[in-house]
């Protein structure tokens, strides 16, 4: 229990630092890459600082260390293990229904189609979207057709930007993360926030191939309208649930630069919560006593 609250924290500290330094980064620089560091190291971290630095219980004040305080500690963890085990068979299933459900709407479509240079797979109701995670496809419902032609080149560009940067095979390895630590919440969040960050990337990229961000701005609220009806091949996790209002904020900025107090501050103190974690040991069980053996002097 003390290590998953362990795990949790240094999750935190470092995505709160992935946070400043995405704050503090030009506005035309990537964000994917400060968040894929941030959940690597909070993968990794947790393991290494156990091999190289850790810290008895029993070093902690007594009142932590208290024999039956760490006895009702661990007599959580079978059940714990058996949460674990439940909830990671639960995200595999998912997945593979995700996958099986991608695979049927490619296999009814037949044959992609080529529309305004771009290769897609049409569908009725689902997408835009770019789903596979080894061979990326285009899916695009029907009623994407009938936009003008502007806007259209709009939407194909924003999912080809995906095809390109291979963001369905980023966060579908991110997303194993989960499937290894589901009960590590800090996990959750910065998963969350690299599905936003790879959303803006691609928002950039958009712009500055078509221009005109107002306008694409007004296409991506009316595309979220219609694709709201249909249904979505990947949970809200995955998808752009709640992160439409961020993008076109960030899209529609007047003075985009970060300021002076985020350039010199936010790396000040994201190196301060890099430090912490570096120094933050792993805690480890007290060991037991073994009893003591009763020496019988011979008469």
């Amino acid at each position: 229990m003390l290590c998953i609250l362990y795990v949790i924290a240094i999750g935190g500290c470092l995505g709160t630092a992935a946070s400043l330094v995405e704050r503090a980064l030009p506005q035309a620089w990537p964000r994917r890459w400060v968040w894929c560091l941030a959940i690597a190291l909070s993968t990794l971290t947790p393991p290494l600082a156990r091999v190289h630095h850790t810290m008895p219980v029993a070093d902690v004040p007594a009142t932590l260390a208290d024999a039956t305080w760490w006895a009702r500690v661990q007599s959580l963890d079978p059940t714990i293990n058996r949460l674990w085990v439940l909830v990671s068979a639960s995200l595999v299933c998912w997945g593979v229904i995700g996958a099986l459900r991608v695979a049927y709407l490619v296999w009814r479509a037949r044959r992609p189609e080529m529309v305004d240079g771009v290769r897609v797979v049409l569908t009725e109701t689902v997408g835009p979207a770019t789903v596979g995670l080894l061979r990326a496809r285009v899916l695009v419902p029907r009623w994407v057709l009938a936009l003008p032609d502007g806007q259209r080149r709009y939407v194909l560009q924003h999912e080809e930007e995906h095809r390109r940067a291979h963001d369905a095979l980023l966060l579908g390895v991110a997303s194993l993360t989960l499937v290894l630590l589901p009960w590590n919440l800090a996990l959750w969040w910065q998963l969350r926030r690299l599905c936003l960050a790879v959303e803006l990337d691609c928002d950039r990229r958009v712009v500055r191939t078509l221009g005109d961000a107002p306008t694409y701005g007004r296409l991506l609220l009316r595309v979220a309208e219609a694709s709201s009806r249909g249904p979505r091949l990947q949970p809200a996790l995955l998808g752009r649930v709640g992160t439409l209002e961020r993008r076109l904020r960030v899209l529609l900025a007047a003075d985009p630069r970060p300021g002076r107090a985020a350039r010199i501050g936010a790396p000040v103190l994201a190196l301060a919560l890099l430090l912490a974690v570096l120094a933050m040991p792993h805690p480890v069980a007290p060991k037991t006593p073994a009893p003591h053996a009763t020496h019988v002097a011979p008469r």
